[in-house]
């Protein structure tokens, strides 16, 4: 069995990492994204369950969300003794270990090509089930994705694969995360290349779609084939009722921007100790629990009671805001806190309440309260993530109904473009990654050389030699006909130069050397740095390394060529090819064109 094992990391690995350093790698990247669904969906799975277990246990009838039926003592103790456990594990941490969630996913697909650690994970996992059992207003998707897009990549970066094919990964564990939480395949799918990729490609989708499917699958194996949430068949009544969405799109994108501008807002106390704003954040939580519990973990049951309209105006509106402002202070302050539940609750009961204003004024031709919590669910989260088509397919896929497209699609794009035109507010994910400090670059240029490793486009003819050889050494150097030589340093590769150079100077020096031969001296050694030749500074790039990366090594080194390495063992490193930059920009030319 270890020989066979052996065969297979030594013969078939590392085949399968040179065909997949291309654009062009599809069928091999549709059985990884297959394999990253699977394993994302067992995982979700266990993040789920560590989070129902203990509340079903521990909450009254046996329910994982009813904190309402908890007494006033308890309600008011739980959170902020949760904050403070969790303020003081987060303190343990260095920073960078503290990063969790959505954002943190894409900052290192920006900044580190997709690769995410076990330990990131670990403490997701823990501050996930930690948040929402102890009563924080959290949701569990934005850890899910989190867990989803570490484990595919933790799955790349074992296999060795080049960082083009990490970052499909990781788009494949974020779309099968969605999936998986909501039963949303196709919501997942989008979600994954509109809000972390931001890019949508052909070759893309289909590993993200086996991705997202197998991980449904999965989940649908122990929780059944129904959604989140229980939608009974909604249908608009009438299109006189069209003004009056257009109403609720103005008033949820205006919600939208205000908990988008607390959020930055409170940014701008990350340096103080993070201890201090977690167990802020957990005193403040106190009163919402005490007087409003229904703010209290994820808060699915008073969705479904807001779609079967079963709550009140007053009720629907203190809850929608009461939650905007709680989350928002929250995950202002540092609390590890999923943002997409929250998102799809204030949604979900603020279009509520106003689907009762409605049904106040108009009460011969108004829709069910359901519809209407339903629009404004898919408007809040379009227009906080700026994601609308990502939040009509989570509509559609929650309702399983054709005819709340059209309804949807006019509130989603109108909240988004209020929240983006009006009050000029970016996705809450990019925000809070420029409250950071960091960029997000989404530019076509860029997002073109990030699916292609520099595998793909090296030249591959390559001979290593010393600085100082003779000429029969050189001889025998180009009788295998290599296009470019490496020219070796005292501490390894210093220069790099056309093979024809070479031989160039060897039929120059041809006469020479016959004189002393027949005189009988010794031929004469070459130096390889000396003779005449175009010869360029030449830096190093490792193999996994995209073409973005490559570009940004070049204006580091101010190298005029680059050799791609690997460490095949400790101390060893192995060249397998060159590239210039006339080769990237060629290839995004041709590629282009």
């Amino acid at each position: 069995m270890q020989k066979f094992w052996q065969q297979i990391t030594g013969n078939v690995m590392p085949s399968l990492r040179r065909r997949m350093t291309g654009a062009d790698a599809l069928p091999r990247l549709a059985v990884l994204g297959l394999l990253s669904g699977i394993v994302t969906g067992a995982v979700i799975l266990l993040f789920r369950l560590a989070i129902e277990w203990p509340l079903e246990y521990f909450l009254p009838d046996g329910s994982s969300e009813s904190f309402e039926k908890l007494d006033l003592v308890t309600r008011g103790i739980l959170p902020l003794a949760g904050a403070v456990t969790l303020g003081l594990i987060t303190h343990q941490l260095a920073i960078n270990d503290r990063k969790v969630g959505v954002v943190h996913v894409m900052e290192r697909l920006n900044y580190h090509q997709g690769y995410i650690s076990l330990k990131s994970a670990i403490v997701q996992f823990v501050s996930g089930v930690a948040t929402v059992v102890t009563g924080q207003s959290s949701g569990r998707e934005g850890p899910a994705v989190h867990l989803g897009a570490t484990f595919s990549s933790l799955m790349g970066q074992w296999m060795r694969l080049p960082n083009n094919s990490i970052r499909t990964l990781v788009a494949c564990g974020c779309a099968a995360a969605i999936s998986a939480s909501f039963n949303t395949p196709i919501s997942g799918v989008v979600f994954a290349m509109e809000v972390v990729m931001m890019e949508y490609t052909i070759a893309g989708f289909t590993p993200i779609i086996l991705a997202a499917v197998s991980a449904a699958i999965v989940t649908q194996a122990v929780y059944g084939p129904e959604p989140a949430f229980t939608v009974p068949g909604l249908t608009l009544n009438s299109l006189v009722e069209i003004p009056w969405i257009l109403v609720i799109a103005v008033i949820i994108g205006v919600a939208a921007a205000l908990f988008i501008q607390l959020v930055d807002s409170l940014g701008r106390f990350n340096h103080r100790p993070i201890f201090l704003r977690i167990s802020l954040a957990g005193a403040l939580m106190v009163p919402f629990a005490i007087f409003i519990p229904e703010t209290m973990g994820i808060g699915y049951d008073t969705v479904n009671a807001t779609i079967d309209g079963e709550l009140g105006f007053w009720l629907l509106l203190a809850v929608g805001l009461a939650k905007l402002i709680i989350t928002s202070l929250s995950i202002g302050l540092g609390m590890p806190s999923g943002v997409i539940g929250p998102t799809l609750f204030m949604g979900a009961t603020l279009g509520g309440a106003m689907g009762l204003v409605g049904a106040e004024l108009a009460p011969d031709i108004a829709s069910s309260i359901g519809l209407y919590a339903m629009l404004g669910m898919g408007a809040m989260m379009g227009a906080v993530l700026q994601a609308p088509l990502a939040a009509l397919m989570a509509v559609l896929e929650l309702t399983r109904n054709p005819n709340i497209i059209l309804p949807a699609m006019l509130i989603i794009t109108t909240a988004s473009l209020v929240t983006s035109e009006v009050f000029g507010k970016r996705s809450l994910f990019l925000t809070m990654l420029k409250s950071q400090g960091l960029s997000y670059q989404s530019s076509p240029v860029i997002q073109a050389l990030r699916r292609v490793s520099v595998g793909a486009i090296m030249e591959k003819n390559i001979m290593r030699s010393a600085r100082h050889l003779s000429i029969a050494e050189a001889r025998k150097l180009l009788k295998s006909e290599p296009k470019w030589l490496i020219v070796e340093g005292s501490s390894g590769p210093t220069a790099l130069m056309p093979a024809v150079d070479l031989a160039r100077y060897l039929e120059d020096t041809e006469e020479v050397e016959a004189d002393k031969t027949e005189s009988g001296d010794n031929p004469e050694s070459i130096d390889l740095i000396n003779i005449p030749a175009n010869r360029r500074d030449i830096a190093p790039v490792q193999y996994q390394a995209t073409l973005e990366e490559a570009l940004n090594q070049f204006d580091l080194t101010n190298a005029e060529a680059l050799y791609v390495q690997r460490h095949v063992a400790p101390m060893i490193q192995r060249i397998y090819g060159v590239v210039l930059k006339s080769d990237i920009e060629s290839y995004y030319q041709y590629r282009r064109s």
